[in-house]
């Protein structure tokens, strides 16, 4: 069932990115298109600016503003360069707890050239949410936007 909703998703993912040179519109469709199939508790994308990570288009509360490389589970995922799945933020070492409600946690570098150029953050309020099937999946949805004409 996630994995056929993942493939529908990609597909709508693919669809609304394709051609689209902005990158705020592309991470807002992204982020939309994955809150409304998902119900997640938050999906959101911060933006590498320097030395800190920047809260960009996003879907739920509010939330943290900025985030320093190597702090929290975005900054590790940053710092890393790799995709970190938190079955409960209470046992990571250094979370940042934007909201006391998120329980769960799946963080998604973008990489463009090797480099990362944002994260994908996605919470939800139940413990071990986000398994392989959710890092296969966002992996490649991030690998679409970072394919976007607005990094040529």
């Amino acid at each position: 069932m996630k994995e056929e909703l993942y493939r529908t998703v990609v597909q709508q993912v693919k669809a609304v990115t394709e051609g689209e040179t902005d990158i705020i519109a592309n991470m807002a469709n992204i982020t939309a298109i994955l809150y409304d199939a998902f119900g997640f508790w938050w999906v959101g994308f911060y933006r590498v600016q320097d030395d800190d990570l920047v809260l960009g288009p996003f879907q739920g509360p509010v939330a943290c503003t900025r985030i320093r490389k190597g702090k929290g589970v975005c900054g590790t995922s940053w710092e890393r360069k790799l995709t970190v799945i938190v079955p409960d933020v209470n046992k990571f070492p250094g979370h940042i707890a934007c909201s006391a409600v998120s329980k769960s946690e799946i963080v998604v570098p973008v990489l463009r050239n090797g480099e990362v150029i944002a994260v994908l953050d996605i919470d939800s309020k139940d413990f071990n949410t986000f398994d392989e099937t959710d890092k296969v999946y966002l992996e490649r949805i991030s690998s679409l936007l970072a394919m976007a004409d607005a990094f040529s």
